[in-house]
């Protein structure tokens, strides 16, 4: 078995900046920018005229055509990320051959702007266009394309389980390495912000209509955002990084469709499991990425699972903690490898990510150590945590060597 799992530099583009320009990324999260999540129109126009969401929308100037028969939001998104890792793609190719470079990327919404030009001409006259084809909203469309634009031939998977599904990709391609299958493995995830999206999530009253404000007593839920982003894991340290996917855990509460767990121990089960995998304890994680997304139900079972784990620590040993969906927006699909970036970068740069909310504190919620302002701290090792609708709950570790 692969003693140890290495982690490239991430390719990844958000609302709060991209791997262009990474240092703009860190300084952005580090300071608690929100200048990328907007208030921006739907283009769905309802009985009540048109609705605005904040939104973590990409400029459209960042993005190009990918050449493909679907060129989708999607894949621009995601095409952007994979520029950004192509050169070590391409050594890990040489280096194994690409039968052994897999392929495991994560997204919920694909195609949706061809879906609604589709549906609206089957509406209008009574047939889809002849160039409409199901397929290009399929789970495994940007996972395939994916391998297609790099050459892989090694195994080529796609995960959808909601906002952990990047998470849950990250977790099979560290198993298809250590099980030697795969030697290197291109793992991520993408979304868009599309408006079925948008107000899907506004009919479970799920959106804050306002700016986002978690683990608040005044919190109102979620602001979207879309986004993409993807490391190489190998078990070779292709890009010098010194950094490892250290441990990963999994567990599944499906206690509700929607809703999860609310005494917080599927969370709870998944960080004991990552903590396990990573044969660490506790006390060895300096900085927890919250998935932290801004609504009710999940911040409070989110608190009392880090409750559950960390909670023994004293204040001034607690490990700190944030979300950094208040500048990315809710990533959804790339939610799990976007927030890992972050950590990434908190190791890499020894910048931690601040927690932005109005502080008020919710009695019903354990008392969490939130980053409250730019905080430069040596770190070495960092969680982050993916808990998805249908209770599928994924914590991720990676530390420096």
């Amino acid at each position: 078995m692969t003693s140890n799992i290495y982690l490239s530099n991430p390719g990844f583009i958000c609302a709060a900046g991209n791997s262009h320009d990474a240092d703009s990324f860190i300084e952005n999260l580090s300071s608690g920018n929100r200048e990328g999540i907007k208030n921006t129109a739907c283009g769905l126009v309802g009985e009540n005229g048109v609705k605005t969401f904040y939104v973590g929308k990409i400029s459209d100037d960042l993005l190009n055509q990918t050449g493909d028969v679907f060129d989708m939001r999607a894949l621009q998104i995601l095409d952007f990320a994979l520029s950004d890792i192509k050169n070590t793609v391409q050594k890990a190719i040489s280096r194994y051959g690409a039968k052994k470079v897999g392929v495991c990327i994560g997204s919920c919404d694909n195609g949706s702007e061809l879906s609604f030009k589709g549906h609206k001409a089957f509406f209008e006259e009574g047939a889809f266009p002849s160039d409409y084809d199901l397929k290009m909203q399929g789970a495994d469309y940007p996972a395939v394309f994916t391998a297609r634009k790099f050459g892989t031939e090694g195994i080529t998977l796609a995960f959808s389980t909601a906002c952990s599904s990047s998470a849950s990709a990250i977790v099979k391609a560290k198993e298809l390495i250590r099980a030697g299958v795969c030697d290197a493995v291109i793992a991520g995830g993408v979304d868009v912000a599309s408006d079925t999206v948008l107000l899907g999530f506004d009919s479970l009253e799920a959106i804050d209509h306002e700016m986002t404000n978690p683990f608040s007593k005044n919190r109102n839920g979620i602001n979207l955002g879309e986004g993409a982003s993807v490391f190489v894991l190998s078990r070779d340290d292709l890009d010098e990084t010194g950094i490892i996917l250290a441990g990963t855990g999994e567990s599944s509460d499906a206690s509700h469709m929607t809703a999860p767990l609310a005494d917080g121990t599927g969370a709870e089960q998944a960080m004991n499991a990552a903590l396990k995998d990573a044969n660490l304890s506790p006390c060895q994680i300096e900085y927890i990425n919250l998935h932290g997304t801004g609504t009710h139900l999940n911040d409070s079972m989110e608190g009392k699972g880090v409750d559950l784990v960390f909670g023994k620590s004293s204040s001034d040993t607690a490990v700190l903690c944030s979300s950094t969906k208040p500048m990315t927006g809710h990533t959804l699909g790339a939610a799990g490898s976007l927030e890992l970036a972050a950590c990434f970068y908190a190791i890499k740069k020894q910048k931690l990510p601040v927690h932005i909310w109005d502080g008020a504190q919710d009695e019903e919620i354990p008392v969490l150590h939130f980053v409250q302002h730019s905080c430069e701290k040596p770190v070495t090792c960092c969680m982050s945590n993916s808990f998805a609708f249908g209770g599928c709950n994924v914590s991720l570790i990676i530390k420096k060597i």
